[in-house]
């Protein structure tokens, strides 16, 4: 379906309100920066950027919506292996995120903002909370699949485990990322990382470790 230009200028003013928000939270902190300061330098009327994110916490954590909505739609086709599905995802994301890391600038900032959320008790709080409601969501759709129902143990245990593999690869970046600084080499060993843990999903823990 082709975007229609309200659709599009809704994209682009939420991508704008991040965006500055998340220059202005690494340049101010999180607990000094309102609001306010955020609409007023985008133009808009506080009421606007609650429009789009309901929390400050979301300003920042934003792309965590863009998860929920891939995650629906591909953990919900029957004709595609939950792993598989999670690794397309989990590709596309970490595509999106080397490709932007093109200089030292770049670079720098990521790693700024992984401080910035460590570092900070209601952004922890707000992300924790998000992953288990991925958890729940992909439960329900993999009960769908299964006729089971989603507070069933395999349900439960099959999308904590797949959602597990957004942490790896969370994990893995930031600790290659002090090792290279080529978006190439990056996505490669990032995604070996990934994949590894996938391998564990899909093959199980009888035979792990091995002796």
């Amino acid at each position: 379906m082709t975007e229609g230009l309200r659709e599009r200028k809704k994209r682009e003013m939420r991508r704008h309100l991040s965006d500055t928000a998340a220059r202005m939270f690494l340049e101010r902190g999180f607990e000094a920066l309102r609001v306010a300061d955020v609409a007023e330098a985008c133009g808009v009327s506080e009421k606007t950027v609650f429009n789009y994110f309901p929390t400050k916490e979301s300003l920042v954590l934003d792309r965590l919506e863009t998860t929920m909505t891939a995650l629906r739609t591909g953990l919900a086709d029957p004709t595609v292996p939950p792993v598989q599905a999670a690794l397309r995802i989990l590709a596309d994301e970490l595509t999106a995120m080397t490709s932007a890391l093109t200089d030292p600038e770049a670079i720098a900032g990521h790693r700024r903002f992984g401080t910035l959320i460590g570092s900070t008790p209601s952004l922890r709080a707000y992300q924790s909370d998000t992953m288990d409601r991925f958890v729940t969501v992909a439960a329900e759709l993999l009960a769908a699949r299964t006729g089971l129902a989603p507070t069933d143990p395999e349900p439960t245990i099959a999308a904590t485990a797949l959602l597990g593999l957004w942490r790896v690869q969370y994990q893995s970046l930031h600790r290659h990322l002090t090792t290279t600084s080529n978006p190439v080499t990056l996505h490669e060993q990032v995604t070996a990382d990934v994949h590894r843990a996938a391998h564990l999903i899909e093959t199980g823990l009888t035979h792990w470790p091995a002796s």
